[in-house]
């Protein structure tokens, strides 16, 4: 399909464990991950601790930093682990079963709520209740003791809880949306990157398809090749743009999925008959 790997997470950080609810596991790398393709086996918390991390998901994208932890639904995503100032990039992670959450929302959550356009994350702000959350983490080692796995239970438990009493309906409604049978995303996903960077077998990828079950579908609903589509309409976009007289074309390339000036110059000129740095 592409030229680049399937990550299965957390199957790619955790080996020989019995336990298929809960893990932890210490991410720490000393190189920038760009647009890493994976595919999020379980829900998972990600608390950073040193560095910045960027989330491609299927309509949307976000950054945090380490003022902040993330949760993310399981799926298909593209993400980017950039290291800091340090030199290093270190987030502790917390993955966990949905059935583990249904048990949660079970216990704790008596109502009908609303989970309508709910993202696929959830951005938390650090605060002291939750490094001092982290740090009773430490103590807590990967062994399937009975004794380290229900110790762990609770310790999810407590931190959903938390959430719960910090964020109120806000988090009440995305943890609920993340046991929902999720709906196609593909229209959407396809309008929400019209002139990202992302390529074709990035979005196909965040569509949960293969490249070729992407190519097939689009054809079908456009009567054009997805290649040919986005090109033509992230041209016309630079064009509006460097017709505005606000932008260089340096500025422009870049953000509408080029990876080098000479090829969109070359683009630009097949279909509008004229280089982009004629445009006045």
């Amino acid at each position: 399909m592409s030229n680049f790997t399937i990550e299965n997470v957390p199957d790619s950080y955790i080996k020989g464990t019995n336990n298929h609810d809960l893990y932890i596991y210490d991410l720490k790398m000393v190189d920038n991950a760009i647009k890493t393709k994976v595919n999020l086996n379980m829900h998972m918390f990600s608390f950073l601790q040193k560095g910045k991390k960027q989330v491609h998901f299927a309509d949307r994208k976000v950054q945090v930093d380490n003022s902040q932890s993330i949760l993310i639904k399981k799926g298909n995503c593209l993400w980017s682990e950039l290291l800091d100032t340090d030199e290093v990039y270190y987030c502790k992670l917390l993955f966990f079963s949905e059935d583990k959450l249904k048990n949660f929302i079970k216990k704790h959550i008596n109502k009908k709520v609303s989970t309508k356009n709910i993202a696929p994350y959830f951005v938390i702000e650090n605060d002291d209740y939750l490094s001092s959350y982290l740090n009773s983490l430490n103590n807590i080692t990967t062994s399937s003791s009975k004794f380290m796995i229900d110790l762990l239970s609770l310790k999810l438990e407590e931190l959903l809880l938390y959430l719960l009493n910090k964020y109120g309906e806000l988090f009440e409604n995305y943890i609920c949306s993340l046991v929902l049978k999720e709906e196609s995303v593909f229209q959407s996903t396809i309008e929400k990157n019209i002139y990202s960077s992302l390529t074709i077998e990035e979005i196909a990828f965040l569509c949960n398809m293969s490249l070729s079950t992407f190519k097939r579908n689009f054809i079908k609903e456009h009567d054009i090749s997805p290649g040919k589509w986005f090109r033509n309409k992230r041209l016309d976009k630079a064009k509006e743009l460097l017709e505005k007289g606000n932008l260089k074309v340096s500025d422009v390339y870049l953000d509408l999925g080029y990876n080098n000036l000479s090829n969109f110059s070359s683009a630009f000129k097949t279909k509008f008959g004229i280089s982009p740095s004629q445009i006045k």
